[in-house]
Protein backbone atom coordinates (compact mmCIF):
# COMPACT_ATOMS: atom_id res chain seq x y z
CA UNK A 1 0.00 0.00 0.00
CA UNK A 2 2.47 2.31 0.87
CA UNK A 3 4.73 1.67 -2.94
CA UNK A 4 1.21 2.29 -4.56
CA UNK A 5 0.24 5.65 -2.49
CA UNK A 6 4.09 6.90 -2.57
CA UNK A 7 4.10 6.71 -6.66
CA UNK A 8 0.47 8.06 -7.00
CA UNK A 9 1.06 10.90 -4.73
CA UNK A 10 4.76 11.43 -7.16
CA UNK A 11 2.32 12.49 -9.99
CA UNK A 12 0.69 15.68 -8.20
CA UNK A 13 3.34 16.47 -4.94
CA UNK A 14 6.40 16.20 -7.36
CA UNK A 15 4.75 18.13 -10.13
CA UNK A 16 3.73 21.62 -7.86
CA UNK A 17 7.49 21.16 -6.69
CA UNK A 18 8.90 21.30 -10.24
CA UNK A 19 6.92 24.39 -10.99
CA UNK A 20 9.32 26.64 -9.76
CA UNK A 21 12.24 25.15 -12.18
CA UNK A 22 12.87 23.54 -14.54
CA UNK A 23 14.49 19.92 -14.06
CA UNK A 24 17.46 18.69 -16.84
CA UNK A 25 17.62 15.44 -15.00
CA UNK A 26 15.11 13.38 -12.62
CA UNK A 27 16.00 10.18 -11.34
CA UNK A 28 14.03 7.04 -9.82
CA UNK A 29 15.73 5.72 -6.98
CA UNK A 30 13.09 3.54 -5.33
CA UNK A 31 13.81 -0.20 -4.46
CA UNK A 32 11.03 -0.98 -6.63
CA UNK A 33 10.35 -0.06 -10.34
CA UNK A 34 6.83 1.42 -9.53
CA UNK A 35 7.95 5.69 -9.62
CA UNK A 36 9.42 5.54 -13.38
CA UNK A 37 5.69 5.75 -14.44
CA UNK A 38 5.23 9.08 -12.45
CA UNK A 39 9.05 9.72 -13.17
CA UNK A 40 8.93 9.54 -16.91
CA UNK A 41 5.80 11.73 -17.29
CA UNK A 42 7.20 14.13 -15.22
CA UNK A 43 10.08 14.00 -17.18
CA UNK A 44 8.09 13.71 -20.74
CA UNK A 45 6.59 17.45 -18.94
CA UNK A 46 9.51 19.22 -18.25
CA UNK A 47 11.42 18.09 -21.41
CA UNK A 48 13.71 16.10 -18.44
CA UNK A 49 16.29 13.47 -18.59
CA UNK A 50 14.79 10.60 -16.88
CA UNK A 51 17.78 7.73 -14.89
CA UNK A 52 16.54 4.79 -13.21
CA UNK A 53 19.25 4.13 -10.69
CA UNK A 54 18.85 0.30 -9.56
CA UNK A 55 19.56 -0.99 -6.45
CA UNK A 56 17.91 -4.25 -6.24
CA UNK A 57 16.65 -6.53 -8.92
CA UNK A 58 12.80 -6.22 -9.26
CA UNK A 59 10.60 -8.16 -9.28
CA UNK A 60 12.90 -10.43 -9.39
CA UNK A 61 14.28 -10.49 -5.15
CA UNK A 62 10.72 -10.90 -3.93
CA UNK A 63 9.80 -13.83 -6.07
CA UNK A 64 13.46 -15.70 -5.44
CA UNK A 65 13.83 -14.51 -1.57
CA UNK A 66 10.24 -14.52 -1.14
CA UNK A 67 8.77 -17.62 -2.79
CA UNK A 68 6.17 -15.11 -5.26
CA UNK A 69 5.44 -16.64 -8.16
CA UNK A 70 5.72 -14.72 -11.38
CA UNK A 71 2.05 -14.98 -11.79
CA UNK A 72 1.48 -13.20 -8.63
CA UNK A 73 -0.64 -10.26 -9.18
CA UNK A 74 1.60 -7.94 -7.40
CA UNK A 75 4.64 -10.01 -9.11
CA UNK A 76 3.19 -8.83 -12.46
CA UNK A 77 2.45 -5.61 -11.79
CA UNK A 78 6.17 -4.85 -10.50
CA UNK A 79 7.30 -7.07 -13.76
CA UNK A 80 5.22 -4.61 -16.10
CA UNK A 81 6.77 -1.46 -14.08
CA UNK A 82 10.17 -2.94 -14.94
CA UNK A 83 9.70 -4.03 -18.48
CA UNK A 84 7.94 -0.05 -18.81
CA UNK A 85 11.38 1.22 -17.38
CA UNK A 86 14.03 -0.29 -18.90
CA UNK A 87 11.92 0.24 -22.38
CA UNK A 88 11.34 3.73 -21.75
CA UNK A 89 14.12 5.35 -19.28
CA UNK A 90 16.83 7.90 -21.05
CA UNK A 91 19.62 5.47 -18.65
CA UNK A 92 19.89 3.08 -16.18
CA UNK A 93 22.59 3.50 -13.66
CA UNK A 94 23.43 -0.01 -11.09
CA UNK A 95 24.90 -0.44 -8.02
CA UNK A 96 25.36 -3.90 -8.96
CA UNK A 97 27.91 -4.88 -11.57
CA UNK A 98 26.15 -8.23 -13.29
CA UNK A 99 22.76 -6.87 -13.93
CA UNK A 100 23.27 -5.57 -17.53
CA UNK A 101 22.09 -8.96 -19.40
CA UNK A 102 19.19 -9.25 -17.12
CA UNK A 103 17.92 -5.81 -17.83
CA UNK A 104 18.57 -6.17 -21.43
CA UNK A 105 16.30 -9.46 -22.04
CA UNK A 106 13.68 -6.67 -20.03
CA UNK A 107 13.77 -4.45 -22.90
CA UNK A 108 17.16 -2.08 -22.21
CA UNK A 109 19.74 -1.08 -24.84
CA UNK A 110 22.89 -1.68 -23.70
CA UNK A 111 24.20 1.85 -24.55
CA UNK A 112 22.01 2.99 -22.17
CA UNK A 113 23.65 1.03 -19.11
CA UNK A 114 26.31 2.17 -16.81
CA UNK A 115 27.45 0.61 -13.36
CA UNK A 116 28.34 2.41 -10.73
CA UNK A 117 28.90 1.22 -7.26
CA UNK A 118 28.30 1.95 -3.87
CA UNK A 119 30.99 4.60 -2.32
CA UNK A 120 32.26 6.65 0.87
CA UNK A 121 32.63 10.73 1.14
CA UNK A 122 36.11 10.64 1.85
CA UNK A 123 36.25 13.63 3.50
CA UNK A 124 33.00 12.68 5.69
CA UNK A 125 34.63 9.48 7.10
CA UNK A 126 38.21 11.10 7.66
CA UNK A 127 36.94 14.13 9.21
CA UNK A 128 34.10 12.26 11.81
CA UNK A 129 36.60 10.86 14.12
CA UNK A 130 35.11 10.90 17.75
CA UNK A 131 37.29 8.79 20.38
CA UNK A 132 35.77 5.51 21.50
CA UNK A 133 35.33 4.05 24.74
CA UNK A 134 35.21 0.74 22.79
CA UNK A 135 38.15 1.90 20.99
CA UNK A 136 40.15 2.22 24.48
CA UNK A 137 38.61 -0.74 25.88
CA UNK A 138 39.60 -2.77 23.10
CA UNK A 139 43.59 -1.58 23.18
CA UNK A 140 43.27 -2.43 26.83
CA UNK A 141 42.01 -6.08 26.06
CA UNK A 142 45.06 -6.70 23.22
CA UNK A 143 47.27 -5.48 25.81
CA UNK A 144 45.84 -7.53 28.90
CA UNK A 145 45.40 -10.51 26.79
CA UNK A 146 47.90 -10.28 24.24
CA UNK A 147 45.50 -11.39 21.70
CA UNK A 148 44.56 -10.55 18.28
CA UNK A 149 40.66 -8.56 17.82
CA UNK A 150 38.58 -10.16 15.06
CA UNK A 151 36.35 -7.49 14.90
CA UNK A 152 32.61 -6.98 13.12
CA UNK A 153 30.90 -3.47 13.39
CA UNK A 154 27.66 -3.35 11.68
CA UNK A 155 23.97 -4.93 11.40
CA UNK A 156 23.23 -8.15 13.38
CA UNK A 157 20.15 -9.66 10.94
CA UNK A 158 19.89 -13.17 9.47
CA UNK A 159 21.38 -11.85 6.09
CA UNK A 160 24.78 -11.16 8.12
CA UNK A 161 25.19 -15.23 8.33
CA UNK A 162 27.05 -14.10 12.02
CA UNK A 163 25.90 -17.43 13.41
CA UNK A 164 28.72 -18.64 11.13
CA UNK A 165 30.99 -16.52 13.27
CA UNK A 166 30.58 -17.55 16.58
CA UNK A 167 30.92 -21.11 15.11
CA UNK A 168 34.77 -19.84 13.81
CA UNK A 169 34.86 -18.56 17.50
CA UNK A 170 34.23 -22.04 18.98
CA UNK A 171 36.67 -23.77 16.27
CA UNK A 172 39.19 -20.93 17.51
CA UNK A 173 38.77 -21.70 20.77
CA UNK A 174 41.04 -24.98 20.15
CA UNK A 175 43.15 -23.95 17.03
CA UNK A 176 43.86 -20.78 18.37
CA UNK A 177 42.75 -19.27 21.64
CA UNK A 178 44.86 -16.05 21.09
CA UNK A 179 42.07 -14.64 18.31
CA UNK A 180 39.30 -12.62 20.51
CA UNK A 181 36.16 -11.43 19.02
CA UNK A 182 34.45 -8.17 19.34
CA UNK A 183 31.03 -7.86 17.33
CA UNK A 184 29.60 -4.20 17.46
CA UNK A 185 25.85 -3.68 16.65
CA UNK A 186 22.49 -4.34 17.44
CA UNK A 187 20.07 -6.30 15.17
CA UNK A 188 16.96 -8.46 15.04
CA UNK A 189 19.48 -11.73 15.92
CA UNK A 190 21.37 -10.59 18.93
CA UNK A 191 19.85 -12.14 21.28
CA UNK A 192 19.92 -15.50 19.33
CA UNK A 193 23.69 -14.99 18.75
CA UNK A 194 24.51 -14.14 22.57
CA UNK A 195 22.84 -17.24 23.47
CA UNK A 196 24.60 -19.19 21.14
CA UNK A 197 28.19 -18.53 22.61
CA UNK A 198 26.72 -19.08 26.05
CA UNK A 199 25.62 -22.49 24.74
CA UNK A 200 29.06 -23.08 23.45
CA UNK A 201 30.37 -21.63 27.10
CA UNK A 202 32.62 -19.36 25.02
CA UNK A 203 34.80 -16.63 26.60
CA UNK A 204 36.81 -15.45 23.49
CA UNK A 205 33.54 -13.19 22.21
CA UNK A 206 32.68 -9.73 23.29
CA UNK A 207 28.96 -8.16 22.45
CA UNK A 208 28.97 -4.46 22.57
CA UNK A 209 26.01 -2.04 21.74
CA UNK A 210 26.17 -0.04 18.05
CA UNK A 211 28.34 3.18 18.51
CA UNK A 212 27.58 6.74 16.20
CA UNK A 213 29.23 6.92 12.61
CA UNK A 214 31.77 9.31 14.17
CA UNK A 215 33.37 6.49 16.46
CA UNK A 216 33.41 3.95 13.74
CA UNK A 217 37.04 5.20 12.20
CA UNK A 218 39.12 4.96 15.67
CA UNK A 219 36.90 1.86 16.45
CA UNK A 220 37.74 -0.22 13.18
CA UNK A 221 41.38 1.16 14.06
CA UNK A 222 41.56 -0.53 17.33
CA UNK A 223 41.37 -3.73 15.97
CA UNK A 224 43.24 -6.48 13.89
CA UNK A 225 41.35 -8.03 11.32
CA UNK A 226 38.00 -7.38 9.90
CA UNK A 227 35.38 -9.88 9.17
CA UNK A 228 32.27 -9.77 7.10
CA UNK A 229 29.73 -12.45 6.10
CA UNK A 230 26.62 -13.42 4.20
CA UNK A 231 24.50 -15.94 3.46
CA UNK A 232 24.46 -17.81 0.26
CA UNK A 233 21.64 -15.69 -1.81
CA UNK A 234 21.10 -16.47 -5.81
CA UNK A 235 20.57 -12.86 -6.33
CA UNK A 236 24.47 -12.49 -5.71
CA UNK A 237 24.83 -13.71 -8.86
CA UNK A 238 24.38 -10.22 -10.40
CA UNK A 239 27.17 -8.85 -7.28
CA UNK A 240 27.15 -6.86 -4.33
CA UNK A 241 27.74 -3.26 -3.21
CA UNK A 242 28.05 -3.10 0.87
CA UNK A 243 28.70 0.30 1.98
CA UNK A 244 30.17 -1.50 5.04
CA UNK A 245 32.59 -3.32 3.32
CA UNK A 246 34.25 0.19 2.03
CA UNK A 247 34.26 1.58 5.93
CA UNK A 248 36.84 -1.64 6.44
CA UNK A 249 38.61 -0.58 3.78
CA UNK A 250 39.07 2.74 4.85
CA UNK A 251 40.25 1.70 7.90
CA UNK A 252 43.11 -0.09 6.79
CA UNK A 253 42.51 -3.39 8.24
CA UNK A 254 42.76 -6.75 6.78
CA UNK A 255 39.68 -8.57 6.14
CA UNK A 256 38.43 -12.00 6.19
CA UNK A 257 35.43 -12.02 3.47
CA UNK A 258 32.80 -15.30 3.68
CA UNK A 259 30.21 -14.60 0.94
CA UNK A 260 29.59 -15.90 -2.87
CA UNK A 261 29.26 -12.80 -5.24
CA UNK A 262 29.84 -12.06 -9.31
CA UNK A 263 32.07 -9.73 -7.38
CA UNK A 264 34.69 -9.25 -4.69
CA UNK A 265 36.26 -6.32 -3.41
CA UNK A 266 38.54 -8.11 -1.00
CA UNK A 267 40.10 -10.01 -3.75
CA UNK A 268 39.75 -7.40 -6.18
CA UNK A 269 42.08 -5.14 -4.12
CA UNK A 270 44.04 -8.17 -2.45
CA UNK A 271 43.32 -6.51 0.89
CA UNK A 272 42.43 -9.58 2.60
CA UNK A 273 41.30 -13.29 2.25
CA UNK A 274 37.63 -14.63 0.66
CA UNK A 275 36.17 -18.15 1.33
CA UNK A 276 33.41 -19.72 0.77
CA UNK A 277 29.87 -18.21 2.55
CA UNK A 278 28.68 -20.64 5.69
CA UNK A 279 31.71 -22.48 6.90
CA UNK A 280 33.32 -21.85 10.01
CA UNK A 281 36.32 -23.71 9.29
CA UNK A 282 37.52 -21.79 6.27
CA UNK A 283 36.42 -18.80 8.43
CA UNK A 284 38.60 -19.68 11.03
CA UNK A 285 41.35 -20.73 8.63
CA UNK A 286 41.84 -17.37 6.87
CA UNK A 287 42.21 -15.30 10.51
CA UNK A 288 44.94 -17.79 11.37
CA UNK A 289 46.56 -17.21 8.25
CA UNK A 290 46.34 -13.54 8.42
CA UNK A 291 47.66 -13.77 12.29
CA UNK A 292 50.48 -15.34 11.22
CA UNK A 293 51.63 -13.46 8.99
CA UNK A 294 54.90 -10.99 9.53
CA UNK A 295 53.54 -7.35 10.77
CA UNK A 296 54.84 -5.70 7.77
CA UNK A 297 52.69 -7.86 5.41
CA UNK A 298 49.72 -7.52 7.16
CA UNK A 299 49.94 -3.56 7.34
CA UNK A 300 50.15 -3.93 3.83
CA UNK A 301 47.39 -5.99 3.00
CA UNK A 302 45.50 -3.46 5.04
CA UNK A 303 46.61 -0.53 2.84
CA UNK A 304 45.73 -1.81 -0.60
CA UNK A 305 42.01 -1.87 0.65
CA UNK A 306 42.36 2.11 1.40
CA UNK A 307 44.13 2.94 -1.36
CA UNK A 308 41.51 0.53 -4.05
CA UNK A 309 38.45 2.88 -2.08
CA UNK A 310 40.20 6.29 -2.39
CA UNK A 311 40.77 5.40 -6.19
CA UNK A 312 37.56 3.76 -7.58
CA UNK A 313 35.43 4.63 -4.10
CA UNK A 314 34.95 8.29 -3.63
CA UNK A 315 31.64 9.63 -4.20
CA UNK A 316 33.09 12.35 -5.74
CA UNK A 317 34.38 10.77 -8.47
CA UNK A 318 31.27 8.73 -8.72
CA UNK A 319 29.11 11.45 -8.81
CA UNK A 320 31.27 12.84 -11.65
CA UNK A 321 30.83 9.36 -13.80
CA UNK A 322 26.87 9.23 -12.76
CA UNK A 323 26.00 12.78 -13.82
CA UNK A 324 27.92 12.64 -16.63
CA UNK A 325 26.58 9.33 -18.48
CA UNK A 326 22.85 10.58 -16.88
CA UNK A 327 22.65 13.42 -18.22
CA UNK A 328 24.44 12.52 -22.21
CA UNK A 329 22.25 12.84 -25.05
Amino acid sequence: LSMFLFTLRLFFRLRKELIAFNPDLIIASSTYPLDNFPIKFLAGKFAALHCYEVHDLWPLSPMELGGYSKYHPFILIMQWAENFAYRNVDSVISMLPKTLDHMMGHGLDKKKFKYIPNGIAIDEWMDQVEESDYALRINKLKVEKDCTIVGYVGGHAVSNALEYLIEAADHAKVFAPYLQFVLVGNGSEKKALIALAKKKELDNILFLPPVSKCSIPPLLASMDILYLGCRRNPLYRFGISPNKLIDYMMSAKPIVHSVEAANDLVKEAGCGISVQPENPEQIVNALIGISKMDKSSIIEMGKKGKEFVLKYYDYEKLAEDFLIFATKK
